[in-house]
């Protein structure tokens, strides 16, 4: 991971993410930034959650979970590991921690909490501050080597092997059954069911997906092989690649669109610049 990269500069979707009744649920680990809105609750490994962000539902870590100041939990929060819980938080429901809980002033937890482990009263450092000073640190006394293993560490398995791909929501982000707004590029992975309409400055949805709503950017967007949009695809200014088997319930609307072979569009196509229709290869007779 490059240090020039924020990492919450991306709507990013894992492989196999699936929007349930309640639940945004994934396999990897879970960001949410600064002042973002997620409706539904969230099942991960690890959560992180940035100042002031907000969950309509409960949040269930199988490893850590740290919630920084000011944020909102309407229902339980359940972590398999330790808990690191900032300063004015409030918890609709119940917190279990099974690890170690570190706990900031002025938190209200409705429903009363429980730990296995150590109970430290205290403000907990904001997780994005705790990782910038700890690196930074690292750098100024030219220990890069230790801090690209840190980074390493936090990224990987311990057989070397990478961890699945965190689900990241940007910062000032609405996510919800209605619609997912963000004000950066999103990039959906494989084998995802998403619910409610994307928003972004570009989007691109991977192979096999079911996205039931629509999708609008500003810039270009890409619907893979096999997938399903249950509703519009729309840009601005932008480019639409539809690719093999995908199938738009709805209406397109770009400047140029490039259609693969077998995709279907079921709705209206307006397209300002060229339509590019590919074909399957016939064998020679």
């Amino acid at each position: 991971m490059a240090f020039s990269r924020d990492p919450l500069d991306e709507l990013v979707v894992p492989d196999g993410t699936e929007a349930q009744e309640r639940d945004l649920v994934t396999d990897g680990d879970i960001l949410v930034g600064s002042r973002s809105t997620v409706e539904f609750g969230v099942r991960g490994r690890n959560v992180l959650a940035g100042e002031a962000a907000e969950f309509g539902g409960a949040i269930e870590a199988d490893g850590d979970c740290r919630l920084d100041m000011w944020c909102d939990v309407v229902e339980n929060v359940l972590v398999g590991q330790d808990a690191y819980i900032g300063e004015r938080v409030h918890i609709g429901g119940r917190l279990k921690v099974a690890g170690d809980l570190d706990i900031g002033d002025d938190v209200e937890i409705e429903e009363g909490f429980e730990a296995n482990g150590w109970i430290v009263i205290r403000n907990p450092m904001p997780t994005i501050v705790f990782l910038f000073v700890y690196l930074k640190h690292l750098l100024l006394i030219g220990e890069e080597d230790t801090a690209q293993r840190l980074i390493d560490e936090l990224v990987d398995d311990e057989d070397g092997e990478p961890d699945a791909e965190p689900l990241v929501i940007p910062r000032n982000a609405t996510v919800g059954d209605d619609a997912w707004r963000v004000s950066t590029p999103a990039t959906i992975g494989d084998d995802c069911r998403l619910h409610g309409n994307v928003r972004a400055e570009t989007v691109d949805v991977g192979a096999d997906c079911n996205v039931f709503g629509s999708l609008r950017a500003r810039g270009d967007v890409t619907v893979g092989e096999g997938t399903r949009i249950h509703g519009d695809v729309t840009t601005r200014d932008g480019d639409v690649v539809i690719e093999p088997d995908a199938r738009i319930l709805g209406d397109v609307s770009c400047d140029d669109l490039e259609i693969g072979p077998d995709a279907e569009i079921d709705g209206t196509i307006r397209a300002d610049g060229e339509i590019t229709m590919g074909t399957t290869e016939r064998e020679r007779e």
